[in-house]
């Protein structure tokens, strides 16, 4: 029987490759922050603040998250991932909104997405892979509360921050988490073990209706 790693899996494990991943990570979420500390003094507005602590938390998650038993070996896998892990931190504070009270929408789904990142802990990764599987708390209501977190918020974000570049940025991030949803679902389902919690847990993002 063949032992040997896939090469894949052998320079996801290299300790060059997480070194610039790390670092890219570190520039993008530094410029990210930077902004939105700077709208945050200028308006006052702290959803600025709680959006900035959000995907503060998903860069630390990313670099503390744990082993995977198996990780999926697709590029286009990869790519999504990456695509839709690093596309958010182009979203940029701007002085116009269609609807300033939408910052408690914001707020909402980055409280949802907080809690989810908990939940998730050491087991949040950028590419399906099969960590430890999570089925209680906000994964016992939907199999995937952090993107409906992202939904919630990245609408919030556009409706508080309208621009076109926000706009873009807000429909190119929904549709690559989309189809990175389907493409881990497609991953993970390989599994009995998720298999049994999909059908303990219909729904994938929104409660009743996907």
């Amino acid at each position: 029987m063949n032992t040997t790693p896939h090469p894949l899996t052998m320079l996801l494990r290299s300790r060059p490759l997480n070194l610039v991943l790390g670092t890219v990570l570190a520039w993008a979420w530094g410029l990210f922050c930077y902004a939105h500390l700077q709208a945050f003094q200028r308006s006052g507005d702290w959803s600025y603040l709680l959006f900035c602590a959000s995907e503060s938390l998903v860069a630390v998650l990313f670099l503390v998250r744990s082993e995977p038993v198996r990780v999926s070996h697709s590029a286009l896998d990869w790519g999504l991932a990456i695509a839709a892990t690093f596309v958010p931190f182009l979203f940029s504070p701007t002085s116009e909104a269609v609807l300033p009270a939408a910052r408690l929408v914001i707020v909402a789904g980055i409280l949802l997405q907080i809690g989810g990142l908990l939940s998730l802990n050491r087991s949040f990764g950028l590419v399906a892979a099969h960590r430890t599987l999570k089925t209680n708390g906000l994964y016992g209501v939907v199999r995937h509360p952090l993107y409906a977190s992202y939904l919630l918020s990245y609408t919030g974000y556009i409706l508080n921050n309208t621009s076109v570049l926000n706009v873009t940025v807000s429909a190119l991030a929904g549709a690559l988490m989309m189809a990175r949803l389907l493409r881990e679902e497609r991953f993970l389902a390989r599994d009995p073990g998720y298999r049994a919690y999909m059908a303990q847990v219909k729904y994938r993002v929104i409660p009743r209706l996907f």
